[in-house]
C-alpha cells in the first residue's frame, strides 16, 4: 500500500507503508544511529514525534522483549528507506513491521531518507504527518499543520502511575552477555539468553519518572542503588518522606518549559540529597536552578554526539535525543558548566559548586551504545556514599 509523507512547509515523500496503516501526526525528526532501532522505538523521550533513522536497512535483527526501553512503542510513526525483508536474529520475537502493526503505528519506507534529513537540518523540525487515508498532497499537509507538539506536556502521558520498587527480584536488571566458557557463572532463560549475577544493593535511590528507559533503572541497580520510581507529578515532600540516600531525575519527552510542576519539585530537593539528572532531568534541573532552556534547530538524536568533559580535557563519543537545550547565559554563577557538545558547543553537563547535584544532557546508560560515558552510574554511586559517610 502506497503512503505519504508530509511536512508542514509543503514538502511530499512518496513511499511504501509498513506497520499499520491510517494516519498519524507529530513532529519529524532524524536519528543517525546505525543500530538500535528497537531501543529508539520504545524510547519514551520519542513521545509525539514522528522518527526517521539515517542508516539505509532497518529491521535486519527484528524485535525482542528483552532489549526494549518501555513496553509499548513511543514513537507516532516511523520513517526508514528500506524495510530488511530478512529477521537474522535467533532474539527476536517478532519481525518489526509486525511489531508496529501490533501497536497501531504506521510506518513508511521507501523514501529519501537522506533528503528528508537534509531538509531538517536545513529547515529545521518540523510538524509532519505520515498517511495511507488519502492521495491528496494538500491534504496530507493540512494535517500536519494542525498537529499539536510545541508546548504540550507529554510527561504525563509517559511516567508511572504510581510509586512502585524497581526489580524487586533482581531479575529484570542483569545483563545479557554472550557466554564464552562453561566455567562462568552465569543464569540462562528458557530461550538461551545468559545474564550475569547482579551485586548487593549498597544505596537507596528515589527516581522522579519523567519518560525514564529501562535501561537507565538496569544500570542504576547495577551499580548497587536500590531504586524506589515516583511519578513525574511527586512534590519534593513526597520524595524526601521515603529517606533515600539520593535522588535521580530521568529522562523524558517534549519542552521542559512545560513543566512546572517538575520544577517546582526539583527545587525543593537541591541541597537536601545528592541529585543526578540524564537529558530532561539535566533540563528540569537547570529550570530549578534559575536558568531557561531553549529550542534546537534539529536537536542531537543518535550515538555519535562528541563531548567534551572540561574538568579533565577528556572527550566522549555519546548518544544523545534532546530537541531543547540549556542556556549557558541564564545559568547562575554557582552553576558550573562540566560538558560540551563540540558540534555545536551546546551544554551537555552541569553541577551546582555548593551542593552535591550535577547532570548531563546525554545518556549514559546508552544501549547499544556507545559506553564511553557509563561511569556516570558508579561516580554517582561514589557522591552518594561520600555524602552517606559525612552525614
Amino acid at each position: 500500500m502506497t503512503a505519504l509523507l508530509a511536512l508542514e512547509d509543503g514538502r511530499i515523500f512518496h513511499g511504501e507503508s509498513f506497520g499499520a496503516e491510517g494516519t498519524t501526526t507529530g513532529e519529524v525528526c532524524f536519528n543517525t544511529s546505525m543500530t538500535g532501532y528497537q531501543e529508539i522505538l520504545t524510547d519514551p523521550s520519542y513521545r509525539g514525534q514522528i522518527v526517521a533513522m539515517t542508516y539505509p536497512e532497518i529491521g535486519n535483527y527484528g524485535v525482542n522483549d528483552l532489549d526494549v526501553e518501555s513496553d509499548a512503542p513511543q514513537v507516532r510513526g516511523f520513517v526508514i528507506e528500506e524495510l530488511s525483508p530478512v529477521v537474522s536474529s535467533w532474539r527476536a520475537d517478532t519481525d518489526l513491521g509486525g511489531y508496529l502493526k501490533k501497536h497501531g503505528i504506521p510506518g513508511i519506507q521507501g523514501i529519501d531518507t537522506r533528503a528528508l534529513t537534509r531538509h531538517l537540518r536545513t529547515r529545521g523540525s518540523m510538524r509532519a504527518c505520515i498517511t495511507t487515508e488519502t492521495t491528496d498532497p494538500s491534504q496530507a499537509v493540512e494535517m500536519a499543520r494542525n498537529a499539536s507538539y510545541e508546548g504540550v506536556d507529554f510527561v504525563t502521558e509517559v511516567t508511572s502511575t504510581e510509586k512502585h520498587l524497581w526489580d524487586s527480584e533482581s531479575r529484570q536488571s542483569r545483563e545479557w552477555i554472550i557466554r564464552r566458557s562453561s566455567e562462568e557463572i552465569v543464569d540462562a532463560d528458557a530461550r538461551g539468553n545468559v545474564f550475569t549475577d547482579l551485586p548487593p544493593t549498597t544505596h537507596t535511590l528515589a527516581a522522579l519518572d519523567f519518560g525514564m528507559k529501562k535501561n537507565i533503572l538496569r544500570s542504576l541497580r547495577r551499580n548497587g542503588f536500590d531504586v524506589t520510581v515516583l511519578p513525574a507529578t511527586a512534590t519534593a515532600e513526597e520524595v524526601l518522606a521515603l529517606g533515600t540516600d539520593g535522588i535521580f531525575l530521568s529522562n523524558g519527552p517534549g519542552d521542559p518549559e512545560a513543566l512546572d510542576y517538575a520544577r517546582k519539585t526539583v527545587s525543593g530537593l537541591i541541597g537536601k540529597k545528592p541529585l543526578f539528572g540524564i537529558c530532561l532531568g539535566h533540563q528540569v534541573l537547570a529550570l530549578a536552578l534559575g536558568a531557561k532552556t531553549f529550542k534546537l534547530k534539529f536537536g542531537h538524536r543518535g550515538g555519535n554526539q562528541p563531548v567534551k568533559d572540561l574538568r579533565t580535557g577528556k572527550i566522549a563519543i555519546t548518544s544523545q535525543n534532546h530537541g531543547y537545550a540549556v542556556d549557558p547565559a541564564s545559568l547562575p554563577a554557582d552553576v558550573e558548566v562540566t560538558h560540551v557538545n563540540l558540534n555545536d558547543g551546546t551544554v551537555a553537563g552541569l553541577r551546582h559548586l555548593k551542593h552535591r547535584a550535577s547532570s548531563v544532557q546525554y545518556h549514559p546508560e546508552a544501549c547499544p551504545g556507545p559506553h564511553d560515558a557509563e561511569y556516570f552510574f558508579a561516580e554517582f554511586a561514589k557522591e552518594v556514599a561520600a555524602a552517606k559517610a559525612n552525614a
